[in-house]
């Protein structure tokens, strides 16, 4: 990967509290720790990621000062970790930018992408608000990519036919998106009903969107967010972090296809 090239996923999802964030923040940990120069952008406007891993978060600048100012530099906006290729981006000032209208913010969010790229970043997950639409979506548009967690909960096979007609709409703007796929979050194990969700997605999805990988729902990822890290920092974490690690290689193998 050139220094001027950048992937750059989305991490979104059609409503809340499906383990977005969550996903977002041990994902790019994944990333980072094998020396991908990796950055997380928050770009929930209630600050999502921020929360989780800094108490400072709402007073740092961050993704939506630069769609604000787009002559801002990208670089201060960058916050480092002990991991050195681990960067982190706050939301910023959300509530003084219009997140609504689709369309209206791709040309500023591309010109946010096109820094990053400059900045010598190899991935840039974005974690965005739930909903494909208003800016979430344009982030999207913008994006090579999209990962979509979904919660291991037979409601969410509900969804997909609204799911496949939103990434049908948002095609049409970039017609190079790659759907690197669903990644089931909060699964527990010891419920026929949330095991089966992967068979029945199967049936409704096209082939390969469902990852191999799955994520449970484990009382660690609670411990972690109140310590402000990511699971893969707390010496019990091992196990879990190795279901990111997967997480991370299965995604890498999508996007090496993807490219060649």
């Amino acid at each position: 990967m050139s220094p001027l090239s950048v992937t750059s996923i989305a991490v979104s999802s059609q409503k809340g509290g499906v383990g977005k964030t969550t996903l977002s923040i041990n994902l790019a940990h994944a990333f980072a720790r094998v020396g991908v120069r990796t950055l997380l952008v928050d770009a929930d406007p209630q600050g999502s990621v921020g929360h989780s891993l800094t108490r400072q978060s709402r007073l740092l600048s961050g993704f939506y000062d630069f769609l604000l100012d787009p002559s801002l530099p990208l670089e201060p906006l960058m916050v480092a970790t002990r991991l050195p290729t681990f960067s982190l981006m706050a939301a910023g000032r959300a509530s003084e930018y219009d997140v609504g209208g689709n369309g209206s913010h791709l040309a500023r969010v591309r010109a946010f992408l096109r820094g990053v790229a400059a900045s010598g970043i190899q991935i840039c997950l974005i974690d965005t608000a739930a909903g494909l639409f208003g800016i979430s979506g344009d982030v999207v548009a913008a994006c090579d990519a999209i990962l979509i967690p979904q919660q291991a909960e037979p409601l969410g096979i509900r969804s997909v036919p609204k799911l496949l007609e939103e990434l049908d709409r948002l095609r049409i703007t970039n017609p190079r998106l790659n759907v690197l796929g669903v990644c089931l979050s909060m699964v527990q194990a010891d419920l026929p009903e949330s095991r089966g969700v992967a068979a029945a997605l199967r049936q409704v999805l096209p082939p390969g969107w469902v990852c191999e990988t799955q994520i449970p729902r484990d009382a660690l990822f609670v411990r972690a967010s109140a310590r402000g890290l990511p699971i893969g920092a707390l010496e019990e974490g091992a196990a879990v972090q190795a279901l990111f690690d997967a997480l991370r290689d299965e995604l890498a193998a999508k996007l090496s296809h993807h490219a060649g």
